[in-house]
């Protein structure tokens, strides 16, 4: 598995742009999340070609603000195959398919929707209102030789790690979005995540990185210039 970070930001972290990723996973290249930049910055890279299938961890405009920017330029300007959105509950495809109608009416013309779960080793997290009060959001886990687990935006790591300690042993990487101000309740503050460091390697995002404090052992994606796309 290969993972690279579009951006690493949060909604108003506009220099840092939406965080997102591309995930070389088996056989597919995986968009995890489509936020208001990302569509630009696809084009930007030259990497809408690449890009097979999609995920979404919650419909926040800064997780899938250009979706429909980018299913219509795969279909009006690549004239490349639909890439499949992968769904982890048929309530979330309900509202992601609303989402879309309102912007490409027909989104069965533009994208084939596919239940996560006929994809092996991708596992959905279902994290509802721990980010924001009655909205559905997701966490994901890709495990293959290694594991990969993107938490999405999540206000209390618990329920993440203990479906990790479920999880037979192997080589560990969580990427886990991360805020400095212990009154943002929508995300989690860096120093609950300090019991889950030992043992895998742990990175934070969705986040302004010149805001991290001295006392942050959690390593951002920003700065990691091997995980940027």
């Amino acid at each position: 598995m290969q993972i690279k970070f579009l951006g690493t930001g949060g909604a108003f972290d506009t220099d840092y742009r939406n965080s997102a990723a591309l995930l070389e996973f088996r056989d597919i290249n995986l968009l995890i999340d489509c936020g208001f930049t990302v569509f630009p910055t696809l084009v930007e890279k030259n990497l809408t070609q690449k890009i097979d299938h999609i995920v979404l961890t919650h419909l926040h405009n800064d997780h899938c603000g250009s979706l429909a920017n980018l299913l219509l330029y795969k279909h009006i300007v690549e004239k490349s195959k639909r890439p499949i959105i992968l769904y982890p509950s048929e309530q979330f495809k309900q509202q992601l398919y609303k989402f879309l109608e309102l912007q490409v009416k027909d989104p069965d013309k533009y994208a084939e929707f596919v239940p996560l779960d006929q994809v092996e080793g991708i596992i959905s997290i279902d994290t509802y209102g721990q980010h924001s009060e009655g909205l559905q959001t997701y966490a994901y886990i890709f495990d293959n030789e290694s594991r990969i687990v993107y938490s999405g935006d999540l206000s209390k790591p618990e329920v993440l790690f203990e479906k990790l300690e479920r999880l037979p042993g192997k080589k560990t990487s969580v990427f886990h979005d991360i805020t400095f101000n212990s009154d943002n309740t929508g995300h989690t503050y860096y120093k609950k995540l300090l019991p889950y460091i030992n043992g895998i390697d742990m990175y934070g995002y969705h986040c302004d990185p010149t805001q991290s404090p001295q006392d942050n052992p959690i390593r951002l994606v920003f700065y990691e210039k091997a995980l940027m796309a």
